[in-house]
């Protein structure tokens, strides 16, 4: 198996988790309160036309922030099992080593730089 840069350590492997964990609270709590927000946009009372558009026009656009986070919790949870089953930090798609930098930046990420590349340029 291909390997970019040293294996991950125990230590390493758990600041890890540490972080997806983190991330994964916090987007948990944002959805909540967006949630809440459009219950309350749903549940204040729309004097017009206007009204009742812009109304609808913020709960969807509450409502679709919420989207990309569900995607991004996905994620989250696969890198948190990928570390369960010790696959963490190597490419799911070419099983090379994901550059600790990366992972740094994006913890959830299941692609080396070269494969998300490619994965982008695949669904443009």
């Amino acid at each position: 198996m291909p390997s970019e840069g040293k294996k991950l350590t125990k230590k390493e492997k758990e600041h890890y988790k540490k972080k997806l964990l983190e991330k994964k609270h916090e987007i948990i709590f944002k959805i909540s309160e967006v949630y809440s927000e459009s219950k309350e946009v749903e549940t204040g009372i729309a004097q017009d036309v206007v009204d009742r558009a812009e109304s609808s026009y913020t709960k969807e656009f509450l409502l679709s922030l919420s989207n990309a986070e569900r995607e991004q919790l996905l994620l989250i949870d696969e890198a948190l099992k990928r570390i369960d089953e010790c696959e963490y930090g190597i490419c799911q798609r070419c099983k090379t080593r994901i550059g600790k930098k990366r992972l740094d930046v994006i913890p959830w990420t299941p692609f080396c730089i070269s494969c998300q590349e490619r994965a982008e340029e695949e669904s443009a």
